[in-house]
């Protein structure tokens, strides 16, 4: 980003600058949680639906920021600048819009369904050798990603390529006014977000709004309803379009492709020439990406036949930032498939979050940049040293000569190989450890070092997806609602302490554990929200307190034996306890013929305080039984009311569970308490299926494909016999891991490669075969057990069963894989 100071960001903005004008900025933070060097930083306070950023000003006061951009003055702070606006996120876009009018170099702007980061990773792969390119981050390419995205362009770019997303009309008016593009690439147009849209005419209409002021368009010409529509377009008929596909009138039109084993050959004509080039995959979406960055490289005028090298190494995206369980109580974040300076930026940050005193990152050379080596690992090591790692190992020859750059202990390799030679697995212990570095450093081969668990089958959690399905259920509360989530049973299977980390991260206001040990574990892993214990037990009083976890107390002979806990161990402050009423569930709580006695005896108990009062739904989740829960909430509230009024005091108020969230809103109270829900699971299929996002993925590989005869058998008991020649593949998962034997003998299915195969004879202790004869799949291909298809809802219907059985089944032994888009 080009250096500004705040006078000139407030003529940009048309805002009212309280404070020196003269300051400059260097850095944009949004997020307090991610501030880490505040040195020339600006706070944006942006307004969510539910999270407004004036909330987090004074956590970026106090981690050094001076600098702010509000919609409301800010008080009683010293030494600050503040730019009052009426919206910081519009203020945020003109300065952007504002950066990117100051250049004139071809900007790429990238939009479509699927493919969009793609198509922008391939094209920096094929151009950073002759451009000095700037690109969106990750997938940042939303209205704040795209912000943030051009206002990296510097004086030394040469070539921008950017993201645009929407997902809802008049959303992309806003980006191309920002980006500007001056290029247009059109990816696949699929169904994303079109349930937003009136039709898949109004989506393209949509999408077509970046090229507003393009010269030049990239896309496919056999999407016939989309060539149509850019036909009938004033501007986009009237520019150079730069098509691909079958059709003669295809710019560059594909003769032929030939997919093999592991790469794919595909020739084409332009200028009545023919040009073959070949890429290393086979799949069909990673073809027309490929076609698709040829055709942009004709658009920007470049030689494409000097690219077919370029071709034949792109290497594929991984997106996604992976936290593993690691060695010694220790946690790995892998982000070993690029290496850049902003993906650095973005691993540092999650580093960051993570509740571990002792950090250390390991990184490489980073590749595929035109910056001098002096000046890339100048700006490498600003980046790294205001996070004060415990240790810095450096690999690669280039980074290794600058080591004196870093100002934590480091050490340094020339290689991987060397590293590894070294490398004592005793020496990590109760950390965590970044791996950050371009491919090919293979730096996997120190993932699988330090992983604590390598078994082909895997448990998936995207906790992006988790995130977004928190601020969905988000979006249907008040602001001022409290929102509890549940993480008791190891997160319902999935991880207490990762799921704990991102829930904190994100605004949580309160933990919800079953039993003591689980919230003893949280603290000790360094969550530091209010825990509440909800079925404390007599022997497990000392950790609630040790611990500060805050117990349900259901009846007097729990609140008697806590109290007697509490002055045995001398506590002289009144301490924190949730009442638990019993108003239909008939499992925990007081009756209504206590609630006197219990306003009698918490007057006479000063050890405590109220600090909720809440009950339970039994039948939230069930749409012909809301008669029952009305009735549940006619007592609560009768409940709630005489407590409140005879202790006179207000404590929070909450009874609504993921399901109730939906189907009873207006009863939100203070607090609500979301569980299943997060995992993207809910009975009120239209919400699940139209609002959640899956978080949770059961994943294995085939590791042996048999073909039997007509007559032959499978597995113990001989259940399963061949009617037909057919294809048996063997999956290294078995009843040992969560797979419940009852889906055996064909009532349960698996998916492979989009398809569903049969779980075929009796599934093992380890393993358990399926049907593929259908299939056209081979060994080491991977296999679906719940996740995208069949879904959790899926295999929850064939085992006639809840989704929390499910999950919670699922063994230990099977790895947990965190990953981030």
């Amino acid at each position: 980003m080009k250096n500004y100071n705040l006078q000139s960001i407030v003529e940009i903005v048309s805002g009212q600058l309280i404070g020196d004008g003269e300051t400059l900025i260097e850095q944009i933070f949004f997020d307090s949680r991610l501030i880490v060097h505040p040195v020339n930083g600006i706070f944006f306070a942006l307004a969510g639906n539910q999270k407004d950023g004036h909330l987090y000003i004074a956590d970026a006061y106090h981690k050094g920021i001076r600098n702010f951009v509000v919609s409301q003055p800010i008080q009683h702070y010293d030494n600050i600048n503040q730019i009052i606006v009426q919206n910081p996120l519009t203020a945020l876009q003109k300065w952007a819009q504002y950066h990117r009018q100051k250049f004139s170099i071809p900007i790429i702007g990238v939009t479509g369904s699927n493919g969009k980061t793609i198509v922008k990773e391939w094209l920096n792969q094929l151009l950073w050798k002759n451009f000095n390119i700037s690109r969106s981050p990750k997938s940042y390419n939303s209205q704040l990603g795209t912000a943030l995205s051009v206002l990296q362009l510097t004086d030394v770019t040469t070539l921008g390529i950017f993201e645009a997303g929407i997902s809802m009309p008049n959303e992309m008016e806003k980006l191309e006014e920002i980006i500007r593009p001056t290029i247009g690439v059109l990816t696949k147009i699929g169904n994303a977000h079109l349930e937003n849209f009136q039709n898949e005419q109004q989506l393209i209409q949509e999408k077509l709004k970046l090229f507003t002021n393009v010269n030049k368009l990239v896309y496919n010409i056999e999407n016939i309803q989309l060539h149509q529509t850019i036909l009938s377009d004033k501007h986009l008929s009237k520019i150079d379009r730069i098509t691909y596909g079958y059709s003669k009138e295809a710019v560059v039109q594909i003769q032929q492709i030939i997919s093999q084993e592991i790469n794919t050959e595909i020739s084409i004509l332009h200028n009545n020439e023919i040009y073959t080039y070949s890429i290393p995959f086979t799949d069909d979406a990673s073809i027309k990406n490929s076609l698709i960055c040829l055709t942009t490289l004709i658009a920007l005028n470049v030689d494409y036949k000097e690219y077919v090298n370029g071709f034949a190494k792109l290497l594929p995206i991984e997106m996604r930032l992976e936290i593993k369980e690691a060695i010694n109580n220790s946690v790995l974040i892998n982000d070993s498939f690029n290496s850049d300076l902003n993906s650095l930026k973005i691993g540092l940050n999650v580093l960051n979050q993570q509740a571990k005193e002792r950090k250390t990152l390991v990184l490489t050379d980073i590749l595929q940049s035109n910056l001098p080596d002096n000046e890339l690992y100048q700006q490498t090591a600003d980046l790294v040293n205001p996070y004060q790692f415990t240790e810095i190992v450096l690999i690669g020859n280039k980074i290794s000569k600058h080591k004196n750059l870093f100002q934590s202990y480091v050490r340094s390799y020339t290689s991987t190989e060397e590293f590894l030679t070294h490398f004592k697995s005793q020496n990590v212990y109760n950390e965590a450890i970044l791996l950050k570095g371009a491919r090919p450093f293979q730096l996997e081969k120190i993932s699988e070092e330090l992983e604590t668990r390598t078994h082909d089958t895997v448990l998936e959690i995207n906790l992006q997806h988790l995130i977004q399905n928190i601020n969905t259920y988000r979006s249907l509360l008040k602001p001022s609602t409290k929102m509890m989530c549940m993480v008791k049973a190891n997160s319902y299977g999935v991880g207490s302490f990762e799921v704990a980390n991102v829930l904190e991260n994100n605004g949580v206001d309160y933990l919800g554990v079953a039993i003591a040990d689980e919230g003893k574990e949280l603290r000790k892993a360094g969550i530091s929200l209010p825990i509440i214990v909800m079925n404390p037990e007599q022997s497990s009083y000392s950790t609630v307190i040790d611990y500060q976890l805050e117990p349900e107390i259901y009846s007097f002979r729990v609140l008697d034996l806590f109290v007697k806990k509490l002055k045995e161990k001398q506590i002289s402050r009144p301490y924190p306890i949730h009442i638990k009423l019993e108003t239909g569930m008939n499992r925990l709580g007081f009756h209504e013929e206590e609630y006197e006695h219990l306003i009698d005896t918490l007057k006479q108990t000063p050890q405590v305080f109220v600090q909720s009062i809440f009950t339970h739904l039994a039948t939230a989740d069930m749409e012909d039984e809301k008669e029952y829960v009305n009735y549940q909430l006619k007592r609560f509230n009768n409940g709630y009311n005489i407590l409140s009024d005879g202790l006179n005091i207000k404590p929070i108020k909450h009874c609504l569970n993921s399901p109730g969230i939906v189907a009873f809103n207006d009863h939100q109270y203070d607090m609500v308490r979301l569980g299943i829900g997060m995992y993207g699971y809910s009975e009120y299929t239209d919400f699940m299926n139209k609002k959640l996002q899956p978080v949770v993925q059961f994943k294995t590989v085939i590791s042996q494909i048999s073909t039997l005869k007509i007559g032959e058998t499978v597995s113990y008991g001989r259940r399963f016999k061949a009617e037909r020649e057919s294809r048996i593949a063997t999956l290294p998962v078995g009843y040992a891991d969560g797979i419940r034997r009852s889906l055996g003998y064909g009532k349960g299915k698996v998916g492979i490669h989009g398809k569903l195969a049969p779980i075929t004879g009796t599934i093992c202790m380890d393993m358990m075969m399926i049907d593929v004869t259908d299939i056209d799949c081979n060994e080491g291909d991977e296999v679906i057990i719940f996740g995208s298809y069949p879904t959790l809802a899926d295999i929850t219907k064939d085992l006639d069963t809840i989704p929390y059985e499910v999950l919670t089944s699922i063994d230990m032994r099977v790895n947990r894989v965190y990953y981030k888009d």
